[in-house]
């Protein structure tokens, strides 16, 4: 692409965003990301995801985002790295443990954990405190999914197939729960429903889901039908007070999204495929979630350089074209894209609170947030 030909593309972009973005701001890391994690209403942790020594960082996003009033006046608009460290390896996947100042990840070279301490006020210091061992320890080159939750003790939710999913308390390392399957299928994701209900999302689409207050197998939902190419797929629950209300989205690598409910999984509510470009992709390309604060919103990303949001509410039972409700391209426009390597987003999160707000990291290294406006008709 010619210079003058990418400056009118981000000067367009640059105008357009001025009535698009309520805020957009702009943080650079020293190489990609694939993890973006709350550790507060305020603060994330990011980590590298290269083959070499790597940050881990705890930054806290700019002040002028929660600014109430007149933001003009508000004085800190950049982000701030309040905490920082340094891996070994990659960090493919990172989950905060809920009500603690801990994190745990996975480096994809193995499936065991990595614990990390993100420190205090005392210290600015993320340092390395322990490891979790995995049920099997040679199981997959892709590394494990990790789940967090707080019950009584700290616990991580952890395996890299259906065959090795296993419950374990943090502090001891004693497993608390294994998921017992008869297939050993790749993990795209493991999440908690309720405190006792998790669902096992795999890359073929299989939905394994488990109630731990129980000795009965889990529930096995197949995946949707397909035109009969292979294909990965991608799977998020959506979480509230009441699991019975819970939705599954299914995610494919040629775009087809399926909504199931929780209660009849194999039964799709909704389909629709998506407006995006087709490519080869890895099963850690893609992301697809579904938002804690807009009834019926997803997000997706990986496809290319933008995050799109999606209305599934108006989507029907018959499978039909759906276009975003909005697209954010500033990764795919920023000026590390000039030099003809095209960006790709590698993670994106939802803020917990905050309906439009999201964070997203992309291949360039770039980390944005951003709080979108919806222009549509439609109510999300």
């Amino acid at each position: 692409m010619e210079e003058s030909e990418f400056d009118d593309i981000l000067d367009d972009w640059f105008i357009e965003s001025l009535k698009t973005y309520k805020d957009l701001f702009v943080y650079q890391l020293e190489g990609p990301s694939r993890v973006i994690e709350w550790t507060s209403r305020q603060t994330v942790c990011v980590a590298g995801c290269t083959s070499s020594k790597n940050e881990i960082l705890e930054l806290r996003l700019p002040q002028k985002l929660f600014a109430t009033g007149n933001k003009g006046l508000c004085a800190e608009r950049d982000f701030k790295v309040v905490h920082g460290g340094f891996t070994d390896g990659p960090v493919c996947c990172l989950r905060h443990v809920p009500g603690t100042r801990c994190v745990v990840t996975n480096d994809g070279r193995s499936s065991d954990l990595q614990v990390w301490d993100l420190g205090g006020d005392d210290g600015d210091v993320i340092r390395r405190t322990g490891s979790v061992q995995a049920r099997r320890r040679s199981v997959s080159e892709r590394g494990s999914r990790i789940a967090a939750r707080l019950s009584s003790q700290p616990q991580v939710l952890h395996g890299a197939q259906s065959s090795d999913v296993q419950l374990t308390r943090l502090t001891s390392g004693q497993p608390l729960y294994t998921l017992e399957t008869e297939s050993a299928d790749p993990l795209s994701s493991l999440s908690f429903v309720s405190d006792a209900v998790f669902l096992a999302g795999c890359c073929n689409g299989n939905v394994y889901i488990a109630d731990m207050r129980t000795s009965a197998a889990p529930q096995l939902s197949p995946p949707p039908a397909s035109s009969g190419e292979s294909v990965l797929w991608w799977t998020d629950a959506s979480t509230g007070l009441d699991p019975s209300s819970c939705r599954i989205v299914r995610l494919s690598s040629s775009g087809q999204a399926v909504i199931s409910d929780l209660r009849i999984p194999a039964a799709a509510v909704s389909r629709a495929q998506l407006d995006v470009p087709t490519r080869h992709c890895n099963l850690d390309d893609v992301q697809v979630s579904w938002s804690p604060a807009l009834d019926g919103c997803i997000a997706v990303s990986g496809f290319s350089g933008a995050v799109q949001i999606y209305n599934t509410s108006v989507w029907g039972a018959e499978p039909q074209e759906a276009r975003p409700l909005f697209e954010h391209r500033g990764h795919a426009v920023s000026p590390q894209s000039a030099d003809g390597v095209p960006v790709f987003v590698a993670s994106h999160v939802w803020h917990p609170e905050r309906p439009r707000t999201l964070l997203s990291a992309a291949s360039d290294g770039s980390v944005h947030v951003w709080d979108w406006v919806d222009r549509s008709a439609a109510i999300c």
